[in-house]
């Protein structure tokens, strides 16, 4: 008997690589997670919880880590989320802004690369965050401060800005974050 479970449907392609090479990184999800993960070839995945699982939260972490290497993440990259608990996956559906519609995803997801991949680059490096556009998604891997600017650099485009209102938004952005930082390091401890 198991505990509460989640289901997640991945793309068929996307299967290899969530399962891994001799099922490794299926094997490291359920190792790290303490979750119990079911693929078919179809893509439908199922995440199960063992019936005493001592977090609850770890199933919600497993359905992110999933979602993302579903999404095109590398694996490596989707382990951010287990290695450090600040990290959040964020994902933004291009069907739902505009709709079926293939020639204007197609379109955005142009503007969102850019030429050569130089937007969702600097996207990456001015957030910190991971960018992977795949399909009809944007997904996003980060701290909350950086998926969040990411997430509205993208959103910016999205809504038709040009890429150098983008870009000058990043840059003020990842000065805030920076800044953030080092008043974090700088601030000591309050004892009480």
């Amino acid at each position: 008997m198991s505990g509460p479970d989640t289901f997640v449907k991945i793309p068929k392609d996307r299967v290899g690589t969530l399962i891994g090479p001799e099922g490794k990184v299926k094997q490291e999800i359920e190792a790290k997670l303490n979750v119990k993960v079911d693929i078919d070839k179809e893509g439908s995945v199922t995440i199960a919880l063992p019936e005493n699982a001592p977090d609850p939260s770890l199933l919600l972490k497993a359905k992110d880590v999933v979602t993302a290497i579903g999404r095109g993440f590398t694996p490596e990259t989707a382990f951010r989320l287990i290695r450090n608990e600040d990290e959040i996956f964020d994902m933004i559906d291009l069907r739902l802004i505009f709709g079926r519609s293939e020639s204007d995803i197609k379109r955005i997801k142009g503007r969102i690369i850019g030429t050569e991949g130089k937007t969702r680059k600097l996207i990456e490096e001015l957030t910190e965050a991971d960018v992977v556009v795949y399909g009809h998604t944007v997904g996003i891997i980060g701290s909350f401060e950086e998926a969040d600017a990411a997430r509205n650099a993208v959103q910016m485009i999205v809504e038709g800005c040009e890429h150098h209102t983008v870009y000058n938004y990043l840059q003020k952005k990842r000065t805030e974050l920076k800044k953030q930082k080092l008043d974090l390091w700088e601030k000591p401890p309050v004892d009480k």
